[in-house]
């Protein structure tokens, strides 16, 4: 009888029968679940996920620390970077961070590396001057550059609150190297 009082329940509150309440819940179930995997740090989500990501020495730091859980391994100051040492910070080599640079900080933007490692959408910014390009929304390799010359108040409204969000999400680990030429023409090729 308590059965049937909670599928009479079920309907009533949903206007579906339980069968349907049933299979609409453990679909949204496996969607928050499919979601919420997506901000995971890789070695939480599955170890053979993380055997690409990290270095051998570093896996086994990791097992010499049982239960302990290391989402990512802590940011290295680089102090002051040339944009060519800057470069070498891409995300093609594992053993090290992901670095880009905003408005002369570089930040460590490992944590993001479905996003900014090789296969991910901007990876084009990796260890590049991104501040050009994220004021003018823009994938166009010449626009990877600190020039800030010709940018109008909207775009460096939008450059401040990339910046913003960078300060928030990503640790702050150098800054780049003053040089004593504008860096417009650089492509970075």
């Amino acid at each position: 009888m308590a059965e049937k009082g909670i599928a009479e329940a079920v309907q009533a509150y949903t206007g579906l029968s339980p069968a349907a309440a049933v299979t609409i819940l453990a679909l949204m179930l496996a969607t928050y679940l499919l979601v919420s995997s997506l901000f995971v740090a890789p070695d939480a989500a599955s170890p053979a996920l993380a055997a690409p990501l990290n270095p051998p020495q570093q896996r086994q730091e990791q097992q010499e620390e049982p239960g302990a859980f290391m989402p990512y391994p802590d940011p290295v100051q680089v102090g002051e970077i040339t944009l060519e040492q800057l470069a070498a910070y891409d995300g093609k080599d594992p053993a090290k961070p992901i670095l880009i640079a905003i408005r002369g900080q570089v930040y460590d933007v490992s944590r993001g590396r479905l996003f900014y490692g090789p296969q991910g959408p901007y990876s084009l910014f990796a260890g590049r001057d991104a501040t050009r390009a994220l004021a003018l929304m823009s994938f166009d390799p010449i626009d990877l550059t600190g020039d800030l010359e010709g940018l109008g108040p909207d775009e460096l409204e939008v450059l401040q609150d990339w910046e913003d969000k960078f300060k928030e999400r990503y640790p702050t680990v150098g800054h780049l190297a003053s040089e004593n030429a504008t860096d417009g023409n650089h492509s970075g090729a």
